[in-house]
């Protein structure tokens, strides 16, 4: 029992990890046994959210099967963000941590994994056709995506070459998903308030611009936690 115990404890323990920089709570808002422990298991964050990404690529078939095949990069938002994590985290795993990968995930995980939420809360009732389990499911595997974007700090400095690449991707996601579709409508995913006829998505209001806000919004937020992570560790070293 004494041996469980101790075990235990040890994967709260930050013995051999990367040093936490003293950030503010409102840039680092996880206690520092919990980032600790995500470290700590690494191997299996890796493979979890490398399921998700499976799962989520078979969630957005249908969505697929209706779009042009050039835009298939932009259709699965949260499979990708998915993917981008446990990249950057087995990236740092194995002594290869990569900055770009680091920004992509940081900013992924945070936008996809607050916008899913959101968008089951503000059209709550369109989702009832959803299993409450499925529901359930989805909600809090999203927002568990928020709390690994909140580890990334402990291994990466979030410089500006990395963020600008991140603020890219996500802000083009953005204009093709919501503003200026470049081959067919507009590409982001599906939500049931907007019906689909004859295999067309009709993108309509209030319920496209509502999304439209969160996701808009949630890059904008991404943005400026990195940089003032960035800056907070600068300085930190000073």
């Amino acid at each position: 029992m004494a041996t469980a115990r101790r075990r235990l404890s040890e994967l709260f323990d930050g013995d051999g990890l990367p040093g936490a920089s003293d950030l503010p709570r409102w840039l680092a808002p996880l206690p520092r046994p919990i980032e600790n422990l995500g470290l700590n298991l690494v191997p299996l964050v890796v493979v979890t959210n490398l399921v998700g990404t499976a799962f989520g690529f078979w969630y957005y078939g249908f969505q697929f099967s209706i779009e042009p095949v050039v835009m298939w990069p932009f259709v699965p938002d949260s499979p990708v963000a998915t993917l981008f994590i446990a990249l950057a985290f087995g990236a740092w795993y194995l002594g290869r941590s990569n900055e770009y990968l680091n920004a992509l995930a940081f900013f992924g995980c945070l936008k996809l994994g607050a916008w899913t939420p959101f968008v089951l809360l503000a059209f709550r009732e369109d989702f009832s056709y959803l299993h409450p389990a499925m529901y359930n499911f989805l909600f809090w595997s999203h927002l568990a995506m928020v709390v690994e974007a909140f580890v990334i700090h402990r291994f990466s400095g979030f410089p500006i070459r990395a963020v600008l690449v991140a603020v890219v991707w996500y802000g083009f996601n953005d204009l093709v998903d919501y503003f200026v579709p470049l081959v067919g409508g507009p590409h982001h995913t599906l939500i049931p308030a907007e019906p689909i006829v004859d295999g067309v998505v009709q993108h309509v209001s209030p319920a496209h611009e509502l999304a439209a806000a969160g996701a808009v919004v949630l890059t904008l937020a991404a943005t400026f936690l990195a940089l003032s992570t960035r800056v907070k560790q600068l300085e930190a070293v000073q």
